[in-house]
């Protein structure tokens, strides 16, 4: 029973079966197990409704940087929503705490930026790219200029057009996605596509090459833009293999298409820099951020434009009378105050210098992780890390999707004190910022623990 499960009351259980609807969730499964359900947070832990605590290794979607009681972003929002409870940027209006985190924002950019517009998700912020793209190519004569190069395994957020961009099989089916103007090339994965006797140089030489047939077969004078996280998220924890950044972005130039920098995930801290594009020396015409922008306390995201692409969208906006895009709730000002305190909170704590300290300690511990007989690779970067098991470690033979090994290796970990999230076979991990040395050491010690259970279930052969 659901209640037995997860030490909840029938009618809590009941109630959300049957009003909440659970995005990601097999929902026919969740009619027989019912939810978990997380009632409180302090620092790098949350609690369940029995009481029983763990570890959150994912910063709950990837966001929660500054853990899950910063009294400083409660009292922000509190003060923000006293003085100024909503208002909008449309028709030229304005708030103070909306040109005060544009301007921030403009002061951190790792490459020079323009202008901001604000959204709620990263999933809009994308969608707005998208939108800005079309329409200053238009603006510029250029209206065959449409389609969007996005990767197999990248994730760019669920609306309509961003869905298509994601590279993930089950954000399509059934959905009719991805819609036109959508294309994906290589996943740079070179644990699971390079081939033999092939070096990491060698494999980004040939997706940097397989993009630039791409562009050929479609014609250049119809590409766009081209869509990339510096370290790929949902899709498995996929840092870029050696000179890959280099070799893309020089196709890109070479046919004039622009490059939007997806910093939703690993913007603010993540990889070791505040942004991944310093990790990778990216230069983007366009960046998106969201998630730790606000900690994940408040829904708020950002896209950040070049000059060049705003001067673009001033005149076309003069031909039309107007730029016709926006969202009631972008730039709320709460949501703009609990950024503003936590760029401040950042800066105060040295949150990049924190993770360059101990992040050795999450990413030697899965490499050592990497000697269980279950794991194939560990792989990472900053406080971002991913273990993929396999069936084989000689010949990376992958499990059956059916023997479902990553989710119990999954809810092995969760039974054990510690939340985190299979993508396929691959454990991702993703805690909050301010996690320390002695808590990434008790997390690994779990994962330890976890694969040890999960190796007897798959050798039993009892794997559910």
């Amino acid at each position: 029973m659901p209640n037995e499960t997860h030490g909840l009351s029938n009618s809590l259980v009941n109630s959300d079966i049957e009003n909440l609807l659970h995005p990601y969730t097999n929902l026919a499964a969740h009619q027989d197990t019912g939810p978990m359900v997380i009632s409180r947070g302090d620092g790098v832990h949350v609690y369940d409704e029995a009481g029983t605590k763990y570890i959150e290794g994912l910063s709950g979607l990837w966001c929660t940087s500054l853990g899950f009681n910063n009294q400083r972003l409660v009292e922000a929002a509190t003060k923000a929503m006293e003085q100024l409870p909503f208002y909008h940027s449309f028709g030229s209006k304005s708030h103070p705490n909306a040109i005060q985190l544009a301007e921030r924002l403009m002061d951190m950019a790792p490459v020079p930026m323009s202008k901001v517009f604000f959204a709620n998700s990263g999933s809009e912020a994308n969608d707005t790219a998208v939108k800005i793209i079309w329409y200053i190519n238009n603006a510029r004569g250029l209206p065959e200029r449409k389609k969007i190069i996005a990767r197999e395994k990248g994730y760019h957020g669920v609306t309509l057009m961003t869905a298509g961009m994601t590279g993930l099989p089950n954000n399509h089916r059934d959905f009719d996605l991805p819609l036109d103007r959508v294309l994906h090339t290589d996943c740079p994965h070179f644990y699971r596509y390079g081939e033999a006797g092939e070096s990491e140089e060698e494999f980004a030489s040939r997706c940097a090459e397989n993009l630039r047939k791409l562009i050929l077969d479609e014609g250049p004078e119809t590409i766009a833009a081209f869509f990339a996280e510096p370290v790929m998220g949902a899709g498995g924890v996929l840092p870029p293999p050696k000179t890959y950044f280099e070799k893309i972005q020089a196709v890109l130039k070479e046919y004039d298409i622009l490059f939007v920098a997806d910093e939703v995930i690993c913007g603010f801290g993540r990889t070791g820099n505040m942004f991944g594009s310093e990790t990778y020396e990216l230069k983007p015409d366009m960046i998106t951020v969201a998630k730790a922008l606000s900690s994940g306390y408040l829904p708020i995201s950002a896209l950040m434009v070049s000059e060049d692409i705003f001067q673009s969208m001033v005149s076309e906006s003069e031909k039309i009378g107007v730029f016709g895009h926006g969202f009631t709730y972008g730039g709320h000002p709460v949501a703009c105050a609990v950024a503003l305190e936590t760029m401040n909170i950042y800066e105060e704590i040295d949150l990049v210098g924190h993770v360059q300290s101990i992040a050795p300690t999450l990413q030697d511990g899965l490499a050592k992780l990497a000697d269980h007989p279950l794991v194939g690779e560990a792989r990472g970067i900053g406080l971002l890390g991913a273990l993929e098991v396999v069936k084989n470690k000689e010949t990376r033979e992958s499990f059956d999707v059916s023997d479902g090994v990553g989710a119990t290796l999954a809810a092995r970990a969760q039974a054990n004190g510690l939340i985190t999230r299979a993508m396929g076979d691959s454990l991702a991990f993703a805690p909050p910022l301010i996690i320390d040395v002695n808590q990434i050491q008790e997390m690994l010690a779990v994962v330890q623990q976890s694969l040890d259970e999960t190796l007897e279930v798959t050798d039993n052969c009892e794997l559910k």
